[in-house]
């Protein structure tokens, strides 16, 4: 069955993009599971496209950290280790709070309108506590939306790529993290901010929420 990539916007996709964004989503959720490895042949068929498409987002998704190709032996789903948390919180402590500013100060009418829609479906995420799936995909949602509104391609896509890696190792010890849903409803703080338009505010929040997903993740390694 073809996913549906996460991503704001609902704009026409080319094969090779919808191929990437639909095979990343299953790598960052652990649908396809770490170690496990990539076939193209069978990537292809389950997606509806040919080989080609698959190809160059396999490439994309090597440059990203989310599968690694080893000569002689294939391609695989990158591990998730664990003591990769420090180094990619160390990026999105700096980097988090900077796209949450410059969203406040930059996102437009239609920005704004996407994150006050995501801000509603947030006040229902409590009836989602035992929906582990669709509280991240939610989580998703709503970062790529804040991401998307600084309207800087660079800030936005390293961000993407780093929130992806650190979803991986969330989903990892889904099981065992408590409080899920309160962790996800932070962001109703954090869109009113941005929506609002104080940076400041919104620079505050961002920094505040991913010091508490290592500090959540750390308690039960």
């Amino acid at each position: 069955m073809q996913q549906v990539a996460i991503e704001p916007g609902g704009e026409e996709l080319s094969l090779a993009e919808r191929a990437y964004r639909a095979v990343r989503d299953r790598l960052v959720m652990l649908e396809i599971r770490p170690g496990a490895p990539i076939n193209e042949d069978q990537l292809a068929q389950s997606l509806g496209v040919g080989r080609t498409p698959v190809r160059e987002a396999l490439k994309r998704l090597q440059y990203e950290r989310l599968i690694t190709t080893y000569p002689r032996r294939g391609t695989f789903a990158t591990e998730v280790n664990i003591t990769d948390l420090a180094h990619i919180s160390e990026v999105r402590q700096e980097l988090e709070p900077l796209a949450a500013a410059r969203a406040a100060r930059r996102a437009t009418a239609a920005d704004r309108a996407v994150l006050t829609s995501l801000r509603q479906q947030l006040e229902s995420a409590a009836v989602l506590r035992d929906d582990a799936t669709e509280l991240l995909h939610l989580d998703l949602q709503v970062h790529r939306s804040i991401y998307a509104a600084t309207h800087n391609p660079y800030l936005d896509d390293t961000l993407v790529r780093y929130d992806n890696l650190a979803t991986r190792i969330w989903c990892l010890f889904i099981d065992r993290l408590p409080d899920m849903a309160g962790h996800i409803g932070e962001h109703g703080p954090l869109i009113e901010a941005i929506v609002g338009g104080d940076a400041d505010r919104a620079a505050e929040l961002a920094r505040g929420h991913v010091e508490g997903f290592e500090r959540a993740v750390r308690a039960v390694v």
